[in-house]
């Protein structure tokens, strides 16, 4: 098991940007695929992005496609979420998420979960 610990999160100003961090621990050995999920009020969770072990492969929701980075230090078990160009409707619960599997990330259903952090996106 892995546990996840997100920080990051805040109230910021639409059009700026924030930077999100997930601290891994337990069994974080060679293999683990990282990914962000978010859940905006009254509605389900949403992916965001993922990235594989390697850091070679990464996969973007539309919606934040050209405006999210994620990347990942193996050596410190951190995955990062640069979040540029914040819009109101990014608002949510976000969400770090693990799996030894990028596919099963991808869509939905990582083995581990961190709390969450807020992001709040003023108008």
């Amino acid at each position: 098991q892995v546990q996840l610990v997100e920080s990051g999160g805040g109230l910021v100003q639409a059009g700026g940007f924030l930077r999100l961090t997930c601290a891994a621990s337990g069994r974080t050995g060679s293999g683990y695929a990282m990914g962000w999920f978010r859940r905006a009020p009254g509605k389900e969770r949403q992916f965001v992005a993922a990235i594989s072990w390697s850091g070679l492969t990464t996969y973007y929701a539309d919606s934040v496609k050209g405006r999210f980075t994620i990347s990942r230090n193996n050596t410190k078990n951190t995955v990062h979420l640069q979040m540029n160009s914040l819009k109101p409707e990014d608002t949510a619960v976000y969400y770090c998420a693990s799996d030894s599997q990028l596919y099963t990330i991808t869509v939905g259903k990582p083995d581990s979960w961190g709390q969450g952090t807020q992001v709040t996106v003023s108008s």
